[in-house]
């Protein structure tokens, strides 16, 4: 019968030891620090979700009836607000979607665009630098036209290629449908800033 040989385990060095435990207490403090920067992203994305939906609504440009004043592409903030003033830049819900334009006349003003695209609110011509050129553009209404008591006249700063308050099709915007007022542009970089 033979005899069993034990194999021998070799002791390790203290060295070697404190080296051991410290690469294991390295990765311990590695996958802390991972769960707690992982856990913290979540939180800010949570909250600046829900700033984003409940104050702050975010908005990509999609066309040009805003050109110049706002170009396709850029990005927009909105503050959720219910107080408007003419030349405001809101956003609103439209069948699905929404849309940008700046607000002409308020709750019982009476609105008159002549041939050339001067727009007259109650009888005083409106100065309206933030157009480049006045069209009477896509409109079928008669004028002088009384905004309801509840309803805003928005137009497009590019005229001649927006579909607003001038067609009946979209007519007077109700108070209830408006989301907010553009606020600031935050895209592109080089045009950030407070939109007027």
């Amino acid at each position: 019968m033979a005899k069993k040989t034990r194999k021998r385990i070799p002791i390790p060095s203290l060295e070697e030891v404190q080296n051991e435990r410290k690469r294991i207490r390295r990765g311990v403090y590695y996958r802390q620090a991972l769960r707690g920067t992982v856990s913290v992203l979540v939180v800010v994305a949570a909250v600046a979700v829900l700033i984003a939906t409940l104050f702050l609504p975010i908005l990509q440009i999609s066309g040009d009836s805003m050109s110049p004043t706002l170009e396709h592409d850029e990005i927009v903030v909105l503050l959720k607000t219910k107080n408007f003033d003419r030349g405001d830049l809101i956003g609103f819900y439209y069948q699905g979607k929404i849309l940008l334009k700046r607000v002409i006349a308020l709750p019982e003003d009476e609105v008159a665009i002549d041939g050339d695209g001067n727009v007259y609110v109650n009888g005083a011509l409106l100065e309206e630098p933030y157009v480049t050129e006045k069209t009477l553009g896509d409109c079928d209404l008669e004028f002088p036209y009384q905004v309801p008591g509840t309803g805003y006249f928005v137009m497009g700063d590019k005229r001649s290629n927006s579909v607003d308050s001038r067609n009946s099709v979209i007519g007077a915007i109700e108070r209830e449908d408006i989301i907010g007022k553009v606020f600031i542009r935050v895209w592109p970089f080089s045009e950030i800033g407070f939109v007027l």
